[in-house]
């Protein structure tokens, strides 16, 4: 019995002890190792981590057992570790970065307040270049003409735009079906669509490295599509050479049988709604506001 009232008045101390800040932490670290977690699942860490258990349990085994050489060679393994995970998660870590980067912090980035005049002109741009695109698609998806079409977001794409041609046209559908008919010099690369405008072809993309998650049918068009997605946060369109099929790849997941009103609908929902988003009441629209009432 002195026990359980020793232990409830241990219990006691502690939720009196507990500060507001202790329930920061707490959220903080489980925020971290459920990111950790989450990368080691959907990556190739989980591997990894299952490697470097095995070498933490032979390092243990080797002091027990007071293994010299195994244990000083262990020893060298473990203290210059660091520096290796660093250089075998680079392509994860690179990743993880670029999203927290792309996140939107709302108390930094946002103000009452709505759109200006330039705002909205870039919007109608943004729908031009969508119906475009859409009615392209559709034409190319009947005729079977194969097309890779990225819609730049918050990422800037200039590494992938210097290994094409920079055109900086105003879309049009017989534009891009010229672009990608299959006698066409720039036919094999991807178009990169920037806040509306058609901004170059002939574009080489990353494939994915994750070969063994994507679908055997899948040719390199859609594994490039994959692989744009994975590093960046680009909305990739592709059309099949072989199907005419058309398919969204977003976050490093495609999603294919589009139509073409639910093409419309998909493209719309993630570049004029992320758009708006990123656009309403920023700080920079509401000084220019501010500037124009003075």
């Amino acid at each position: 019995m002195s026990q359980f009232s020793s232990f409830l008045e241990s219990l006691k101390n502690v939720f009196l002890s507990f500060r507001f800040s202790d329930i920061i932490d707490i959220l903080l670290v489980t925020a971290v190792i459920y990111g950790a977690i989450k990368l080691m699942r959907e990556t190739r860490a989980g591997q990894l981590m299952k490697g470097i258990l095995i070498v933490l349990g032979v390092w243990i085994f080797a002091n027990v057992a007071q293994l010299y050489m195994m244990k000083t060679l262990l020893a060298y393994v473990i203290q210059y570790g660091l520096v290796f995970l660093f250089v075998v998660f680079q392509p994860e870590l690179r990743s993880a970065l670029e999203k927290m980067g792309r996140g939107h912090v709302g108390c930094l980035r946002s103000v009452l307040g709505g759109r200006s005049s330039e705002e909205e002109e870039q919007q109608k741009q943004i729908r031009r270049g969508i119906l475009a695109v859409v009615e392209a698609c559709d034409n190319m998806s009947k005729s079977k003409t194969g097309a890779l079409i990225v819609f730049e977001r918050d990422t800037r794409l200039g590494d992938i735009v210097e290994t094409g041609t920079v055109i900086e046209a105003v879309p049009s559908v017989p534009i891009i079906c010229n672009i990608f008919f299959n006698k066409a010099p720039l036919h094999d690369g991807a178009m990169v669509m920037r806040n509306g405008m058609l901004y170059a072809a002939g574009c080489i993309l990353p494939l994915t490295k994750r070969n063994n998650d994507v679908a055997i049918e899948l040719g390199t068009r859609h594994r490039a599509a994959i692989g744009m997605s994975e590093n960046s946060d680009a909305v990739v369109v592709v059309v099949s050479e072989e199907t005419g099929q058309i398919s969204i790849a977003l976050g490093g997941t495609i999603t294919r049988n589009y139509t073409r009103e639910s093409l419309q609908n998909e493209l719309n929902s993630l570049l004029l709604d992320h758009q708006s988003s990123k656009d309403r009441g920023t700080i920079l629209a509401s000084l220019r506001r501010f500037k124009d009432e003075r």
